[in-house]
């Protein structure tokens, strides 16, 4: 099963930095959005490191079962993040989300810490593959309200989760058989943060009617459009998205 993949991202409108970070390898059949938070320079540093730390330790071994080792290439992004800050002190807290697709053999491997998110598009509807380490969901899944009351919590932002911040994480892992003409997109809060689910799975199908027979240069077009969406909704964040099209 062969992949098209394309990844891009977008200061947005209203940043003055850009502290998103993504990584994709087609040859690797790895790829990770990585969403920083911190004073000054720390969330372009944490991202930057996550989205080195995670593929270098990972390669290095692939002999492990592969949730095993994309939870421990996570932890190992933390370790590092969290280890320079300290070595740093104006960087201290400084922290990122990891959002991330690891292909291997028919199953795709899923790990995030924060509030990055996965997607799955099949037979044309859209599924969140990903739960967000966030107040809000922490009170959603005590069912104190909506995920529409949850749109207008003004902690929507805040996190119980991320990476870099703590001595250790836990990352949420989960697996999935691919099948052919599945479309997969992962993304910062830049993006689901000001383009619904209904819109996302709105543009994606209508540009991609067949994926089977969709290219390199479609899937460009996507993302372009889903970031131009976030920015026409109001850019307020970094914006950061990946999609692949498994044919």
């Amino acid at each position: 099963m062969g992949l098209i993949a394309t990844g891009a991202t977008d200061i947005g409108r209203k940043r003055k930095t850009n502290q998103d970070s993504f990584y994709l390898s087609l040859e690797k059949k790895l790829f990770i959005v990585a969403d920083g938070m911190g004073g000054h320079n720390g969330g372009d540093i944490a991202s930057q490191m996550a989205v080195k730390v995670m593929p270098e330790y990972l390669y290095q071994n692939l002999t492990m079962d592969p949730p095993l080792l994309l939870n421990a290439s996570i932890k190992e992004s933390n370790r590092s993040i969290k280890n320079f800050g300290e070595t740093h002190p104006e960087l201290i807290g400084m922290g990122t989300t990891i959002v991330s697709f690891y292909f291997r053999g028919q199953n795709i491997y899923v790990g995030n810490v924060g509030d990055s998110r996965a997607y799955l598009i099949n037979n044309k509807k859209i599924f969140q593959l990903t739960r967000d380490h966030s107040l809000v969901q922490e009170k959603l899944n005590y069912g104190v309200y909506t995920r529409e009351q949850a749109a207008l919590d003004p902690q929507k932002n805040v996190l119980v989760r991320t990476v870099g911040f703590e001595e250790d994480v836990e990352a949420d892992v989960f697996t999935y058989k691919v099948v052919k003409n599945d479309i997969f997109l992962c993304c910062s809060d830049g993006l689901h943060g000001k383009v619904s689910d209904e819109d996302m799975v709105y543009i994606i199908n209508k540009l991609i009617p067949d994926p089977a027979v969709a290219t390199q240069e479609v899937a460009d077009k996507v993302i372009e459009t889903l970031i131009n969406l976030a920015n026409e909704n109001g850019g307020q964040d970094n914006i950061t998205a990946i999609l692949i099209i498994a044919q």
